[in-house]
């Protein structure tokens, strides 16, 4: 039996929107970025845009891995294969469906699916794509330092300006995803508000961990590179 039917889109009314609907861009650009651009950089992507910022979500990993029916067996699949896709190879049987629905995936694809194509690559990205962000913050120790050594390693832009990395360490769970999504929204909303970014984020985010210390234990990193 064969589940392979199209995930279903957000549907609009014709006409244009009311006036009180549009919203002014941000200021700045946040990129948000993850292993595999699935569950947190994807649950930061939805909270960030929903809230009004510029944001693009990004994945550092080799393949995009996701939770198998045994931890020796995840189902992997390449960067730009479409969410859409992963869900339709997760969907093939009646077992796949109730297996991948109940340990979330499926979800996750469907949202993926709802906000772009594909997962992305981080250092697949042409240099002029990312030096667009003013701002990225990176879900894992591990994915910052692969983003800083990203960012050293390529050509500088004719534009050669700062960009802010921030490490807001994070279990590779729904839950955690979610509480993080909120927490990188806070940070993100200081940061946007601020009158000047590179003279302030430094004060910005040490204020924002000392307070996060007194709510939970979050390890929060932070450096400057150029691009």
């Amino acid at each position: 039996m064969s589940h392979k039917q199209r995930l279903p889109r957000p549907s609009t009314p014709p006409g244009l929107p009311p006036e009180t609907s549009y919203h002014p861009k941000s200021k700045l650009s946040f990129g948000v970025v993850c292993s595999s651009n699935i569950n947190r950089s994807m649950e930061a992507h939805v909270v960030l845009g929903n809230a009004g910022l510029r944001v693009e979500s990004y994945g550092t990993g080799t393949q995009v891995r996701l939770p198998g029916r045994t931890a020796m067996e995840p189902r992997i699949f390449k960067f730009g294969t479409p969410y859409e896709e992963m869900h339709q190879s997760m969907n093939v049987t009646p077992e796949d469906t109730t297996y991948f629905t109940r340990n979330g995936v499926l979800q996750l694809c469907q949202r993926g699916a709802a906000v772009k194509r594909a997962p992305q690559r981080w250092q697949d990205m042409a240099s002029e794509d990312i030096s667009k962000h003013n701002i990225v913050i990176a879900f894992e120790e591990r994915i910052f330092d692969a983003v800083i050594e990203d960012l050293q390693l390529r050509q500088p832009t004719e534009d050669f300006r700062p960009m802010h990395v921030i490490c807001l360490d994070t279990k590779d769970n729904p839950h955690e995803a979610a509480r993080q999504g909120i927490v990188a929204l806070r940070l993100c909303w200081r940061l946007e508000h601020c009158e000047d970014l590179d003279l302030e984020a430094a004060e910005i985010i040490d204020e924002f961990q000392r307070e996060r210390d007194s709510e939970t234990n979050i390890k929060i990193l932070y450096q400057v590179c150029y691009l």
